[in-house]
């Protein structure tokens, strides 16, 4: 596949690109200094952004002030719309990241303008872009985020990143302590400090957000606890506590493509692509 060019935004209302990239596929961190709406039409993401992970499936779209620096990984096989708009048309938009619910309007935008792109009916063209910078403004925003450690101290970025690889309440937190080589006390400090909460809590809040992306795909909620390392009630117990509805209640919009494969870990061989823009 060949790579993705950065658009120019010297000439016209703004640019958008349709890529497919498969499970595990992984775009090192980059930025642009054009604003971006990053979608997938199908499939689930997760974006880093500065010292926050994102776990983004359809439902949602991450909005990327200019000069944003982002990577992201495939959790699944993920049919992504990148919209990307002049500076003159985002000056009621946010500076700083968002994550943000999609609704029908927005979300026909993203894609048709995204697939009409090479057509440069420039009036038309126009006229989308500003709609959609519209749109966003009255978009509701998704508050659920992971924090990530500033990678200062090897040892806990270590944990973290093998806690997302690898979600389930079956792994301790001594073995993880083990597995990275610290005490268990030492770490337990190093959560406090750096991410202000406990290892417990930030586990709970990975396993949240991935639950969630793996509901919005249509995974039962037996599968999706298992995997997690909670029987089925237990589960749904710590999902309600938190989210305050039952996971069998979750009931995402219809948007995820029928060729989307469940996503049942990390675990897949990723393939990267350094200096790719995304």
């Amino acid at each position: 596949m060949p790579l993705a060019a950065p658009p120019e935004l010297n000439e016209g209302p703004g640019h958008a690109l349709a890529r497919h990239y498969p499970r595990g596929h992984e775009i090192d961190a980059h930025a642009h200094t054009w604003a971006q709406v990053l979608y997938a039409v199908s499939g689930v993401m997760f974006v880093e952004v500065g010292r926050e992970a994102l776990v983004v499936p359809p439902q949602r779209a991450v909005w990327l002030p200019p000069g944003t620096v982002h990577s992201i990984r495939m959790m699944s096989a993920v049919d992504m719309r990148n919209l990307y708009l002049h500076e003159r048309d985002i000056g009621h938009l946010s500076r700083r990241c968002d994550v943000f619910e999609v609704n029908g309007l927005l979300r026909e935008l993203l894609k048709t303008v995204a697939e009409r792109e090479h057509e440069r009916d420039e009036t038309y063209l126009a006229a989308a872009y500003r709609l959609a910078a519209l749109e966003l403004a009255h978009a509701t925003r998704y508050p659920l985020r992971i924090p990530l450690p500033d990678a200062s101290d090897r040892r806990l970025d270590m944990l973290c990143r093998a806690v997302i690889e690898r979600p389930s309440v079956d792994i301790g937190f001594d073995q993880h302590a083990a597995f990275v080589g610290a005490s268990v006390r030492t770490l337990a400090r190093l959560f406090s400090r750096e991410l202000g909460m406990g290892f417990a809590e930030w586990r709970r809040q990975v396993q949240l957000a991935i639950a969630v992306s793996r509901l919005a795909e249509g995974q039962a909620v037996s599968a999706v606890a298992r995997s997690l390392g909670y029987l089925p009630s237990s589960f749904s117990d710590m999902f309600r506590r938190e989210l305050g509805a039952p996971p069998g209640e979750f009931r995402p919009a219809q948007t995820l493509g029928t060729s989307v494969q469940p996503v049942d870990g990390f675990d897949a061989g990723p393939t990267r692509s350094r200096g790719e823009l995304s």
